[in-house]
């Protein structure tokens, strides 16, 4: 199953959820391949030894005809979980495929030669709704949207819903939401409370059973290059997304 975590709002957990969910899922015993389509990199950045010691990235992938993706499939140093990697570069990519008839298309294409070899292919956008977050979601069988518990969080959800929609109707009609994901969550506040209430009444059963609290642990991670899992391991941050984890697999069965 192909899944990118997307939300045009920065600032959600997006890049933790793709890191820590892959993660989860490798640790599992899944084929997981997490594929960075960001040009800040934040996810390769994570848990990439040396991203500088490799010349070429997605972009290359995207724009040359020539560029097969399984050669820029590499290791982290997360056991289990392979990465395409991502440059500034990928910035660039909006103004190149402009135009392009088959803009959309690109990472759907270079995908399709590999997904049969892993069970899971997460993929995390950028937090913007342009041609990279639309080429992920109409390469994607599923979409999972991480919303923080906070005020405004549901502010641009609508746009969001839009855009799924739309791809639906022209590029992808299998897309769906697998799953509404609730991060950053302070228990101990009263807008964070009315918000989880507020998020469940518009989403309902999308809405994932594990809500993911405000965690230090999660924060500090990604600066040692491991996930949640090898860092902290007891921590609450591992338990709930190990928790994620597994109504992934629960809902990609049904």
């Amino acid at each position: 199953m192909i899944i990118a975590v997307a939300n045009q709002k920065g600032g959600v957990g997006k890049t933790t959820t793709a890191l820590n969910v892959s993660s989860a899922l490798a640790f599992m015993g899944k084929s997981t391949l997490l594929i960075d389509t960001d040009p800040q990199a934040h996810s390769t950045i994570s848990c990439v030894k040396e991203p500088s010691l490799y010349d070429k990235s997605l972009y290359d992938v995207l724009v040359k005809n020539d560029e097969n993706i399984s050669n820029h499939i590499v290791s982290t140093t997360i056991p289990g979980l392979n990465i395409v990697i991502s440059k500034i570069s990928m910035a660039k990519l909006e103004p190149t495929l402009l135009g392009e008839i088959d803009g959309h298309y690109r990472l759907k294409d270079v995908i399709e030669p590999i997904r049969r070899k892993y069970d899971f292919i997460i993929i995390d956008t950028p937090p913007t709704l342009g041609i990279i977050t639309l080429n992920a979601l109409v390469a994607a069988d599923a979409i999972i949207i991480p919303i923080q518990s906070s005020y405004l969080s549901l502010e641009g959800t609508d746009d969001l819903l839009e855009t799924i929609d739309k791809v639906k109707k022209v590029a992808n009609p299998n897309l769906h939401i697998l799953g509404i994901l609730i991060t950053l969550h302070d228990k101990r506040t009263n807008i964070s409370r009315d918000v989880v209430n507020k998020i469940k009444k518009v989403f309902g059963k999308k809405v994932f059973k594990t809500i993911i609290s405000k965690s230090v642990k999660l924060e500090e991670s990604p600066a040692y290059k491991e996930s949640i899992f090898t860092y902290a391991p007891y921590s609450v941050g591992s338990i709930q997304y190990k928790q994620v984890a597994k109504e992934i697999l629960k809902r990609a069965k049904n």
